[in-house]
């Protein structure tokens, strides 16, 4: 039987990646990842994603961030009447905090001690600022240097932050090991199985 296709809307690049592996895991088909610009431009286009999953089954993913709202609320918010094909999850509080959920692969991949991986990811305040805590402490010299901002930049992340938890995430991440750890992860997994095998029926797919 083929795999169900499964088309996308996320914030940006990194979060593309993510939902890509997050949908092969759960026995979908990738279809295609709209959106990429930002949570703004999301919420601006999330009713058209929802129509569209009255026909095709869709998952949108945003960020938590630092709302104080829970992500029940932020879904409510949002869209308070998903259509039945939509899977409409939310990370607590950022997508790095599932990637570093899987403590064991990701410390691998960032050459530091396991032991250093924040333990409760998504009780983390900024999990974007720990993943570039954690590169500090790398003791290899080129995620030092993608993953750091330079001093005088301005910026939060290094140059090819984006880039290498790209890469973690294709290539390495366990999605199934890191929602033991991350239970919004485990919610959007559950959410995406639904989907794969949803069948006509009143509600949508929660």
């Amino acid at each position: 039987m083929p795999r169900p296709l499964i088309d996308a809307a996320v914030e940006g690049v990194t979060d593309e990646a993510v939902v890509e592996r997050l949908i092969d895991h759960a026995g979908g088909q990738v279809g295609t990842v709209y959106g990429k610009k930002g949570k703004s431009h999301l919420c601006q286009k999330i009713a058209g994603y929802n129509n569209a999953a009255f026909h095709a089954p869709w998952l949108v993913l945003v960020d938590l961030d630092a709302a104080p709202a829970c992500a029940p609320s932020l879904c409510n918010t949002w869209l308070p009447q998903p259509a039945p094909r939509l899977c409409f999850r939310v990370a607590v509080r950022e997508v790095e905090a599932w990637l570093m959920a899987d403590a064991e692969t990701l410390a691998g991949y960032m050459g530091v001690r396991q032991g250093r991986v924040p333990g409760a990811p998504e009780g983390l305040d900024d999990p974007k600022a720990a993943m570039v805590s954690l590169a500090r402490r790398s003791c290899r010299k080129d995620i030092r240097e993608d993953m750091i901002p330079q001093n005088g930049s301005g910026r939060r992340v290094g140059p090819a932050y984006s880039s290498r938890l790209i890469e973690y995430a294709a290539t390495a991440w366990r999605p199934g090991v890191a929602a033991r750890n991350a239970e919004s992860l485990r919610r959007a997994i559950d959410c995406l199985r639904r989907l794969v095998a949803w069948r006509p029926g009143p509600g949508g797919v929660r």
